[in-house]
């Protein structure tokens, strides 16, 4: 089995991934939680080899459509989703609230899902990503915001969604499929790779550059 806390076999999404746009949330207080989240000791992004291989050729695909890819996040230490978990069971700290999560009581995130006390982001194997239109300079207009607690984020939810935005989810959908990683039925922006080299472990070494 893997050391949970030994760096070996993980790299740099900055660069493996000289294209992608990091937009690295946890380490800002733009989040769902409203602070920094530990175990983010600095605003960069790391995945195992084989992860970050694919997505190098994802990124490759997009760019011949014009497109380039912005990462939220990446691999995520333990430490991160215990900070969740210490968060989610605190009702009061509800700051972000508007924002992420304005239709759900926090009472209910543990029961729908939307927190949970093990990641596959641990595995280092996960991405959370969109698309950003060079033409424009903006990100596509997914119908829905990243990290968004609703039905809306899945997907396949349709329900007022423009043809366009069904589009823009269907198109990094694809890309990501077609390089080898496997969708979230719950969250349009999350992807893991299909083989991941360490399925059974959840490491929990800081975010920080190797």
């Amino acid at each position: 089995m893997a050391d949970r806390y030994c760096t070996d076999g993980f790299v740099l999404v900055g660069e493996a991934v000289p294209d992608a746009i990091l937009e690295i949330r946890y380490y800002s207080t733009y989040n769902f939680v409203g602070e920094r989240i530990d175990g983010y000791e600095e605003p960069c992004a790391l995945l195992t080899r084989e992860a970050a291989a694919a997505l190098k050729m994802v990124s490759d695909d997009m760019r011949a459509q014009g497109y380039r890819l912005i990462i939220y996040d990446a691999y995520r230490p333990q430490r991160a989703v215990d900070h969740f978990v210490r968060w989610a069971e605190d009702l009061g700290a509800v700051s972000m609230k508007p924002v992420f999560y304005p239709d759900v009581d926090k009472s209910e995130l543990f029961s729908r899902g939307f927190i949970a006390r093990r990641s596959g982001h641990s595995r280092g194997s996960t991405v959370d990503l969109t698309l950003l239109d060079e033409k424009t300079g903006q990100a596509l207009d997914m119908g829905g915001a990243f990290d968004f607690f609703d039905e809306r984020s899945h997907p396949d939810f349709t329900g007022d969604l423009t043809p366009r935005q069904i589009g823009n989810r269907m198109l990094l959908r694809s890309a990501m499929l077609r390089r080898g990683f496997r969708p979230l039925s719950t969250e349009w922006w999350h992807f893991t790779l299909e083989n991941e080299p360490f399925p059974g472990t959840y490491f929990d070494f800081p975010v920080q550059r190797l």
